[in-house]
């Protein structure tokens, strides 16, 4: 096993087992049987999964004695949809049957069978069939519920086959998303480095190594991904079940997640690219997130925030009253505007302790800046990176324009409690002018819209 994901097993997680290799995916039986001895198996899948892995999956079942319900198949086109209707049809297929979830799954229908597989009172075992999220070994599903995306909280499955060479065979889109789900760590660790200096979500050194550690080098070679390079794909898929263990060690997505997380949870929670087939993928539009996020990171890496005017900001604070009529105004989705307006009045700081909160911003700014500028990639780097990947990386691609992507910064600032750096502009009285700066001539979006190839 490899010695990082060892480690990180030992501490007691819902996964107690990760297989990861080239032809593994025969270990499957002798797996079920170390994790659930004396258990029947049911086989969860859509048909382009089935084609796959199906075979090789069910004859090492068989040769290692479990019995097995017959399986159940979605349909692979169009692609599936992880939502709560699809997570009641599954649980209604499962109740019946006394077994063990075995899915045979890419990122939404790992979601399904974790979340579906706990309602039923069982954990499962998932076989990786693409690296395209982290979330096959974090606890927690993604599931849309009403259109809003969110965690549902349920454990990770206990034991994961990971078999590189099947997933160096699945699509490259499939690849290239699990890349920008990754990348999107560079800024979500600068965005932890700014709460942990303020107090607010301090940083658990082991956690940060977790993901962290292993980050560069999971992204090091996105043309050997695409070239279909087995030690890129080993380093790359290390990285996402690291990240995955680490959001099981926390309890919590923040050592994975960031501001450019935001953009992708904003696009979602509007429907945007779902109909689309394939659907736009979460990590498409997570790496676009992490290219804004890291020209925002340049522009405020150029400020001096030890001469704040603290006076002159708490003067222009805004009520309570204020703030919920500027999210209300940012947000014209009914149900999205008043889940926004939930979750920012959850991190509205009130006039009378706003100071304190400027002076602490204004004692830890060296720090700050220090431990920003170690973390972060220059946003022309990020790009080139996604591009050299297969992934989005212009907002074009994606038919955003240019003043679309503006707005969705002031978006993607109201709908998470979570702290990064878009609150501290907004605390700071700082957000639009950073922003703005970043469309208008010298900024790095200026007069960029359709500067991409297909």
């Amino acid at each position: 096993m490899n010695t990082l994901i060892e480690s990180a097993l030992a501490r007691g997680l819902d996964t107690k087992a990760v297989v990861m290799g080239v032809d593994v995916l025969g270990s499957t039986g002798p797996l079920f049987t170390e994790l659930f001895p004396d258990e029947r198996a049911v086989l969860i899948a859509d048909t382009n999964t089935w084609a796959v892995a199906a075979e090789e999956i069910r004859a090492s079942l068989a040769a290692a004695g479990v019995q097995m319900e017959y399986p159940i198949i979605f349909p692979g086109t169009p692609t599936l949809f992880a939502d709560d209707q699809m997570v009641n049809d599954l649980w209604f297929r499962l109740a019946p049957i006394d077994a063990i979830p075995v899915s045979l799954a890419s990122g939404s229908l790992n979601d399904v069978t974790k979340l579906a597989s706990h309602w039923v009172g069982r954990s499962y075992i998932n076989v990786c069939t693409a690296a395209s999220v982290d979330g096959y070994t974090s606890f927690g599903a993604a599931i849309t519920v009403e259109g809003i995306k969110q965690t549902q909280e349920c454990p990770a499955p206990r034991g994961i086959i990971v078999p590189l060479d099947v997933m160096v065979e699945a699509p490259i889109r499939l690849t290239a998303t699990g890349y920008g789900d990754l990348i999107e760590k560079i800024p979500a660790g600068a965005d932890w480095i700014i709460a942990d200096e303020l107090g607010l979500d301090p940083i658990d050194d082991y956690v940060w190594a977790m993901v962290q550690g292993p980050l560069r080098e999971a992204l090091g070679d996105p043309q050997g991904l695409v070239n279909g390079n087995l030690q890129a794909m080993g380093k790359l898929a290390e990285g996402l079940v690291m990240s995955g263990l680490a959001m099981q060690v926390n309890q919590s997505s923040r050592p994975a997640s960031g501001g450019g997380h935001y953009f992708s949870h904003q696009w979602e929670m509007e429907g945007y690219g779902r109909d689309w087939e394939p659907p736009l993928s979460h990590g498409f539009k997570v790496g676009l997130g992490a290219v804004a996020m890291c020209a925002l990171y340049e522009k405020f890496l150029e400020l001096d925030l030890t001469s704040l005017d603290i006076d002159a900001r708490l003067a222009s604070w805004s009520t309570p009253e204020a703030d919920e009529a500027r999210v209300r105004a940012l947000q014209d989705n009914p149900i999205l505007c008043e889940a926004a307006v939930k979750q920012s009045a959850g991190k509205y700081i009130p006039q009378d302790h706003a100071g304190a909160r400027l002076e602490l911003i204004q004692d830890q700014f060296r720090s700050i800046h220090t431990r920003v500028s170690a973390q972060v990639l220059p946003a022309p780097v990020i790009e080139q990176m996604l591009k050299d990947a297969g992934a989005i990386y212009h907002p074009a691609q994606i038919g955003v324009t240019l003043p679309e992507l503006r707005h969705k910064y002031y978006q993607a600032q109201t709908i998470r409690t979570r702290y990064t750096l878009l609150d501290l502009l907004q605390e700071l009285g700082l957000f639009s002018q950073l922003v703005d700066s970043l469309f208008e001539p010298g900024g790095y979006w200026y007069n960029r819209d359709g500067e991409h190839q297909e």
